[in-house]
């Protein structure tokens, strides 16, 4: 037999006068309870004319994510002509700079998973930007290399990249560019 359903009670709200309110849609208000509900100056919300961020802003996480999206959406539009994303560009920049770098390789330095990699990597060799060469050393791996196309491509990409991240950055001097690109690093490296 299903057990029989709780029923609530209503029970009083106070108000800001200390006034009880009855929760219970349909039971009557008393008369200085309506007046109160019924006047919006009295109990609307207040408005807020600058809005405090101070304490996001003291996060380290919040103001690299703001500064990484702000460059990500230049990057989207910029790159979407070459047909790169972020991770395919950087993984393709890894494999330009890198001839013959392993999938195991690129995990561990662009933090990827392998099953993430796995697609991506069929995915720039089915457009004919990188090619599996075997491994000098190892017969089991095989090394990742950019084809000429590929390495056009990233000529490129890279050349825009290094604009928009000027562009992007134009309001720090080269000094501080450099000293915030060391910092960002002493966090993840």
């Amino acid at each position: 037999m299903p057990t029989p359903p709780i029923l609530k009670t209503p029970r009083p709200v106070a108000t800001e006068t200390g006034a009880s309110l009855p929760d219970a849609p349909g039971q009557p208000l008393p008369t200085k309870a309506r007046r109160e509900r019924a006047s919006p100056a009295k109990n609307a919300a207040r408005a807020v004319d600058t809005v405090d961020s101070s304490y996001l802003q003291s996060l380290m996480g919040y103001n690299a994510r703001r500064a990484a999206l702000s460059i990500i959406e230049l990057f989207l539009e910029r790159l979407a002509p070459y047909g790169l994303k972020p991770v395919d560009f950087s993984v393709m920049s890894t494999i330009c700079h890198n001839p013959g770098v392993t999938s195991r390789q690129l995990c561990a330095t662009l933090n990827l998973l392998p099953p993430n990699l796995v697609g991506l990597i069929q995915s720039l060799q089915s457009r004919g930007l990188i090619e599996r060469k075997p491994h000098p050393h190892d017969g089991r791996a095989v090394g990742l290399h950019a084809t000429p196309k590929g390495h056009d491509l990233m000529v490129q990409a890279e050349q825009t990249a290094t604009e928009l991240e000027l562009e992007k950055t134009a309001k720090l001097t080269p000094a501080q560019r450099k000293t915030l690109l060391a910092l960002l690093q002493k966090i993840y490296l």
